[in-house]
């Protein structure tokens, strides 16, 4: 892992990957946006895709569907592996391995399409991850990610779990992917770019279920729940049960997050 991750990146890659298999529910609860991302990017028979930041595999999957073969990689050798164990029955195979988006073990050129759903937007720098997205892609290819809302639910969840872990914001915020201008000035030198929002629904019981699904196999949230105890843990979960309540109806939690696609044409 040391000479596949760069080393800004690999306390990301130690605390996405401990969902494990249970992150592919995580996945579940946003399918509808994965699956939008994939239609969008709609590749055929003949077309090789690349699926950056995969984690278990969902959006990879979804392409499997049209592609001619489909590469994904994350920087999480635990969702990998789960990942390998949930798409044994596509073929052909998808070909998964651990790599970083800022530094893609691939030629210039070699994607027909590349995608990444909620996923290259936490790279640690931003225009390296940037500049590997145009590298990989062929001319006349195909772009799309999906990220979200800075202004949205998602943000403020994020916000939640940093106000708790006390650590100090990343130098270059993940949100910043759903803004179009900034994505504008990332990928305008490589792509004609297009921009369509969406809202990704999913619903629950109640709050307490939300917390025992990401606190089992949503990394960040596994991982601080596990590093904090006492009125410091309790502290953490009344806020995330309040968060989460607050989209309460009638019959459960209906939750919706806003996000944007980015879709790009390789010049």
């Amino acid at each position: 892992m040391a000479n596949v991750i760069k080393e800004h990146n690999r306390p990301a890659a130690a605390l996405w990957t401990q969902g494990g298999a249970a992150y592919d529910y995580i996945s579940f609860q946003v399918s509808d946006a994965l699956a939008h991302a994939a239609q969008r990017l709609w590749p055929n028979a003949d077309h090789r895709v690349l699926d950056i930041a995969t984690g278990t595999g969902w959006t990879a999957r979804n392409v499997a569907r049209w592609a001619r073969s489909v590469t994904a990689v994350d920087i999480g050798e635990d969702l990998l592996s789960a990942a390998r164990e949930l798409s044994k029955h596509i073929s052909p195979a998808i070909d998964f391995q651990l790599a970083d988006a800022e530094d893609l073990p691939f030629e210039d050129g070699t994607f027909d399409g590349v995608i990444s759903t909620f996923g290259v937007m936490f790279a640690g720098n931003h225009d390296s991850a940037a500049r590997e997205l145009g590298r990989v892609c062929k001319p006349g290819g195909r772009l799309l990610l999906a990220t979200w809302d800075p202004e949205g639910s998602v943000a403020e969840f994020f916000a939640i779990n940093a106000k708790h872990s006390g650590a100090p914001p990343p130098p270059m915020s993940p949100m910043s992917w759903g803004d179009p201008e900034y994505v504008t000035k990332l990928l305008a030198e490589d792509f004609e770019l297009q921009f369509e929002r969406g809202i990704s629904r999913c619903y629950y019981p109640d709050a307490d279920a939300v917390w025992n699904a990401f606190a089992t196999g949503f990394g960040p949230v596994r991982a601080l729940a596990n590093r904090l105890e006492g009125d410091a843990l309790a502290a953490y979960k009344k806020e995330f049960l309040t968060y989460n309540n607050k989209s309460l109806t009638p019959v459960g939690l209906a939750l919706e997050r806003p996000y944007l696609l980015v879709i790009g044409t390789r010049n």
